[in-house]
């Protein structure tokens, strides 16, 4: 239990004094980002979806 009690106090200090954390307005641009390209990439997969529905559906009414 020492041991891991002395890891998370390791850890907790390396967050404090080492890792060096990105601005607010850098983390909002970086969403904004993101989720802008998974509505795009949403957007496409549901086109790509409804093309092979309606392309399906048409080859089998055809038989």
């Amino acid at each position: 239990m020492d041991k891991f009690i002395s890891f998370l106090k390791a850890s907790w200090e390396e967050v404090q004094h080492n890792v060096t954390w990105p601005k607010f307005g850098d983390l909002q641009s970086s969403s904004t980002l993101v989720l802008v390209a998974s509505l795009i990439f949403a957007l496409l997969v549901g086109l790509i979806d409804l093309v092979f529905e309606n392309g399906l559906n048409a080859f089998y009414q055809s038989f």
